[in-house]
């Protein structure tokens, strides 16, 4: 969701900077898009960031008893979170 967020908040930013020709007083609208622009790649980068850390594997094993052969058995078993 952040990500989608950032992409939004950047092409707000960049409707309100380069787009629209009207001055509202007391308030830069190109400044504004300019900084709505800049928090939407932040926003994106953490996003991402936070996507690809969610990313991991966890690896578990197990040992037991073959009660046929009596040999030593180690099952593994490796989980990814995405």
């Amino acid at each position: 969701m952040s990500i989608g967020s950032g992409i939004a908040l950047f092409v707000i930013g960049a409707i309100l900077a380069f787009a629209l020709q009207f001055q509202v007083g007391g308030i830069d609208i190109h400044l504004i898009g300019y900084i709505l622009m800049g928090a939407g790649v932040v926003v994106f980068i953490l996003g991402l960031a936070f996507t690809l850390r969610r990313r991991s594997t966890t690896s578990t094993s197990a040992t037991s008893i073959d009660p046929e052969s009596g040999q030593r058995v180690t099952r593994r078993r490796t989980d990814s979170d995405i």
